[in-house]
């Protein structure tokens, strides 16, 4: 999970300073020490970590000890600060032309992910209500062409294409005019990417941003890269210009050094994070929501824009009145399981929540496949036994497990969750938290048939 293994570590710094009644100056030295190990471990560039502790150390010092009710408490708002304003203050939208079309070029190396990346921006502004075009600039990669249109086939985008012969330039520019006259009111043209920058590469893209005069140059780069992406980003940027950076694989990073640079380094923003493979899960970027999430403070926000595009609003009201009513079937217990499923990885789920910071997500015995074994128990039942659990005798039972190729200990494990989240759904009448912040909602995942 990104940020997983620093998220562990500053947490565990900041544990130590929560149990401090009053902060030293070496207290204050000491935490921040270690906060810079934890950040050069995370393969954050030498520049900004040096930059980024200095400015805290100071601030710390000068206003924390001397003023704060709760010091400790303090020096962890100042960290979340800083990194949010490390990591660009606020979102950065894309900004469209007043005249359409509007252009988009996408650039980057090899094997960022940058096509993919392409499809999924294109489809994400299609939902939006966009007439997106894709434009398959990349004539040198075997099947390069063959991929965008793919890509575009799945998220239903039409896609331009003049072959590998033509000049990358005059596809764009023929892309673009094909746009204006089909009624494309956006245009993401693919460029070629190569394994490193090279002059000719630069010259290229030169020509193509030249042809079409883009709204936008995006770049995309790959986070596993770390400081490697970092650098790339810096040179493109001096010998291209970029208005915005997508990330990739931030799912995949466990460091997140790219993401905690890249603006700093290169002063440009980040304007989506890739998550998984689903078109939901390029995100767009939200540097207090991100610190949120290193923090272990939970990401709500977008773990409830996850939840909207994942359910169905008229079942997920019916849903609720069930769960309030403590009326909740097997059925309806596989319908949310499957609305959670499609929100993405679970243990991505886990870290958005508020209070499950605290508890280390990489170590926790998360079972990514239990949802599976969940749809095949239930949909061995019987409709009657799906409605009324409690018939479901030894013989009963047996047969659902020999149905579903699981065991009966598995069969009995999750009515026993079954029922435990029933009871918990009774405490949440009063509010989504029940009570003590977090408290009621960590207590109901902890009843889920993929946390034991």
């Amino acid at each position: 999970m990104a940020f997983s293994n620093l998220g562990e570590k500053l947490q565990s710094i900041f544990k130590k300073l929560r149990g401090k009644g009053t902060l030293s100056e070496a207290d204050v030295r000491e935490s921040m020490r270690e906060v810079r190990l934890a950040l050069l471990e995370a393969d954050v560039n030498f520049r900004v970590v040096k930059n980024f502790i200095n400015t805290l150390t100071e601030k710390a010092i000068g206003h924390t000890i001397h003023e704060a009710i709760n010091p400790g408490q303090q020096v962890i708002k100042l960290v979340e600060l800083e990194l949010i304003e490390l990591m660009g203050s606020a979102q950065s939208l894309l900004t469209y032309s007043p005249k359409s079309p509007t252009v988009y070029m996408m650039v980057g190396l090899q094997g960022a992910g940058k096509t993919t990346s392409t499809g999924k921006l294109a489809g994400q502004l299609r939902k939006q209500g966009k007439r997106p075009l894709l434009v398959a600039c990349d004539i040198y990669r075997p099947a390069a062409i063959k991929q965008l249109q793919v890509v575009g086939k799945t998220y239903d985008i039409p896609v331009f294409e003049m072959g590998d012969k033509v000049d990358p330039a005059v596809i764009a520019e023929k892309g673009v005019e094909h746009a204006r006259a089909n009624g494309n009111d956006i245009v993401l043209v693919d460029t070629a990417g190569r394994l490193h920058i090279d002059e000719t590469l630069m010259d290229e893209l030169a020509r193509i941003k030249q042809s079409v005069r883009p709204q936008e140059v995006l770049l995309v780069i790959d986070a596993m890269t770390g400081q490697d992406a970092v650098n790339v980003a810096q040179t493109f940027d001096e010998k291209l210009g970029l208005d915005g950076i997508i990330v990739t694989k931030l799912d995949s990073d466990t460091r997140g050094g790219a993401v905690l640079s890249v603006k700093a380094v290169t002063g440009k923003p980040i304007k989506y994070v890739g998550m998984g493979e689903k078109m939901e899960d390029l995100e767009p970027f939200h540097p207090d929501r991100m610190a949120g999430r290193i923090l272990g403070m939970g990401d709500v926000l977008s773990l409830i824009d996850k939840a909207q595009q994942a359910f169905d609003e008229k079942e997920a009201e019916e849903l609720q009145k069930k769960m309030m009513g403590g009326n909740l079937t097997l059925d309806d217990y596989l319908t949310q399981m499957q609305q959670v499923k499609k929100m993405g990885s679970l243990k991505d789920i886990l870290g958005m929540m508020p209070g499950m910071g605290q508890m280390n997500i990489n170590e926790a015995d998360i079972d990514e496949k239990a949802l599976v074994y969940v749809e095949a128990i239930i949909q061995s039942m019987t409709k009657k036994e799906r409605t009324n659990p409690e018939i479901l005798n030894g013989a009963r039972k047996r047969r659902i497990a020999a149905g579903s190729g699981r065991t009966i200990q598995e069969v009995n494990r999750l009515l026993k969750q079954f029922d435990e989240m029933q009871k918990m759904m009774k405490q949440f009448t009063g509010g989504m938290f029940g009570g003590k912040k977090g408290k009621g909602l960590k207590n109901m995942m902890g009843k889920l048939p993929f946390l034991s």
